[in-house]
């Protein structure tokens, strides 16, 4: 009996689990040779630690190899499916193990997803020596995670496999008796390229991938054409979490790309924010706002063109719409930059917070009664439109006492050249007219 036979409901992902770090497949940085994890676990010394990464890299993999490599027990809960019963049921376990002095690893698969009280629940044990904790999450624990329980754990981060590994990792599935060794089926390089490429990372999507085009293979006389890759790679699109540390990474790095004046890398970003399902009327909001934090009045056709292609795309929708959006990004990228006007407004905003309630001064009040008036309220304002230049040199405009904060410094770029020399400008007339 094959082993296929043998296990039908098996999926070759699972078949190909590999039993030790040697066969395990990526992670360089972490498990190389001279590296302090693989030296802590050839040393036996393993510890409690959180593996941050996205899916597919084998976070849970490498928590049963550890185990293995350091004689513990495993115990794993996902936190989706598991709660406080399952928790106790695991640490009495543990407890029990350990009288026998075994050691015994407790792994949570999605540890974000517990609460906070259930996350303190492992807290006592850990410190005591019952167990080793080992969480896997694709989420930042920065954000997800307990402080008490990122204190007691060491973070690794895992990355996504080159595509080298997942094409390594394919033909090695279908080499492997455990794989597709029995059923003689015949795959190009530019098959598994193909295949590896569309996996973006993930060496579990990628094995899921080659299960697909090795039935159509098998229905095909062994080999994979043309016709059976594109029905396998249909529909296949880049890893994107519209909620998660992806999101935020790439929206980060599409601002700063703006504010770097390089357009083809912010058109890169956009490009897989788009690809990856993010909401366009999201990005063309965040659009507009990069046209008023890092352009300003440096170049205010900025603000214009940002607003235009949100509209644009309010009115075509995808995918003409994007094309707006898209222009959009690139003026900004090459438009002069200015957070002189960012700078100011959250220096004022600022000083207003902390600052006492200070009068408007009686010459700025409004006057629309009688009895206002007779209290002097407007009575020495001076109508700038009537002055030389429309500028009343020497008046003041803040409330009496308070000292000219200099807020808004225009920079020398764009717009902003002009802007400030009429400031230059205004305040030499201040300062003929006596003003301090």
């Amino acid at each position: 009996m094959s082993t296929r036979d043998a296990q039908p409901w098996q999926p070759l992902a699972a078949r190909l689990r590999p039993a030790s770090l040697d066969e395990y497949v990526g992670q360089t940085h972490l498990l190389a040779r001279g590296r302090p994890l693989r030296e802590a676990l050839e040393s036996g010394q393993l510890h409690s630690m959180i593996l941050w990464g996205p899916p597919g890299v084998g976070k849970t993999t490498l928590a049963r190899l550890m185990c293995t490599a350091c004689d513990a027990r495993f115990i794993a809960v996902s936190a989706v499916l598991s709660g406080v019963k399952e928790i106790r049921a695991a640490i009495e376990e543990a407890q029990f193990h350990r009288q026998n002095g075994h050691r015994t690893v407790l792994f949570v698969d999605e540890v974000h997803r517990f609460n906070k009280s259930q996350q303190d629940a492992f807290l006592p044990y850990v410190e005591d020596g019952t167990l080793i904790f080992i969480g896997a999450t694709t989420e930042n624990p920065s954000f997800e995670l307990n402080k008490a329980l990122l204190s007691r754990a060491r973070v690794y981060v895992l990355r996504s496999l080159a595509q080298e590994d997942l094409v390594a990792l394919l033909q090695q599935a279908v080499a492997d008796p455990r794989g597709l060794a029995e059923r003689d089926l015949r795959f190009s390089d530019t098959d598994l390229q193909a295949l590896a490429h569309a996996a973006d990372g993930d060496a579990r999507r990628a094995l899921n991938l080659l299960e697909i085009a090795a039935d159509l293979a098998e229905a095909s006389g062994g080999a994979l054409d043309d016709d059976g890759l594109a029905e396998v790679l249909q529909g296949s699109v880049r890893r994107f979490d519209k909620s998660g540390d992806d999101f935020y990474d790439q929206i980060s790095a599409l601002h700063k790309s703006v504010r770097g004046s390089d357009p083809d890398a912010a058109l890169y970003w956009f490009s897989r924010m788009l690809d990856g399902g993010a909401d366009p009327y999201y990005l063309a909001r965040r659009i507009i706002r990069m046209a008023w934090e890092d352009i300003g009045l440096a170049d205010p056709r900025a603000m214009q063109i940002a607003n235009d292609a949100a509209q644009t795309y309010e009115r075509l929708g995808k995918p003409e719409g994007e094309l707006a959006l898209g222009q959009a990004v690139i003026y900004l990228a090459v438009a002069a930059k200015s957070n002189a006007g960012y700078n100011a407004y959250n220096a004022a905003r600022a000083f207003v917070q902390q600052d006492r309630s200070r009068e408007v001064p009686v010459h700025l009040r409004n006057a629309p009664t009688k009895l206002m008036k007779e209290l002097g309220h407007g009575r020495e304002y001076r109508y700038a439109h009537n002055e030389p230049h429309a500028y009343a040199a020497g008046e003041t405009y803040l409330p009496e006492g308070m000292p000219e904060p200099r807020w808004y410094q225009p920079v020398p770029r764009g717009l902003e050249i002009r802007i400030g020399e009429k400031l230059v400008f205004l305040r030499k007339l201040d300062e003929a007219a006596g003003k301090g």
